[in-house]
């Protein structure tokens, strides 16, 4: 049975029934910009979930890339979160793979502090694509 499947489809269709078999996908949003002002309690951005017409049901994190802006020459303490757990960001943007296997449908939220003694700074730009298996 298995080598008449493989004639008809050959070895490019078989490759991709098996690809198919460990479907993988992103998702990406951003959302609005925040003004940090305090070095003692976080700000937070809306939250970030897959859109509706994305199905991730029983899917996990592969790896997330990030984007955010600050005004040049301004050092802000950054994380990505997932319920379950923060990383921290550095630079305006990158790639996140410590949440890999942490369940996709769940909110990713930026957070944010000041530095001690540091003016307020808006931070804007934020954005992540979910990639996820």
């Amino acid at each position: 049975m298995l080598s008449k499947l493989f004639k008809m489809m050959g070895v490019c269709g078989l490759i991709g029934l098996i690809s198919s078999a460990q479907a993988a996908g992103s998702w990406s949003t951003s959302v609005p910009g925040v003004m940090v002002a305090m070095s003692d309690r976080e700000t937070r951005s809306q939250s970030m979930t897959p859109p509706d017409s994305v199905q991730v049901h029983n899917r996990v994190i592969d790896r997330i890339h990030w984007q955010l802006e600050t005004p040049p020459g301004s050092a802000i303490n950054a994380w990505l979160c997932h319920p379950e757990q923060c990383v921290a960001l550095s630079g305006g943007r990158g790639t996140v793979t410590e949440l890999a296997g942490r369940q996709v449908s769940a909110p990713l939220q930026f957070r944010f502090k000041l530095l001690p003694g540091q003016r307020p700074v808006r931070v804007q730009g934020l954005q992540v694509i979910v990639n996820y298996q």
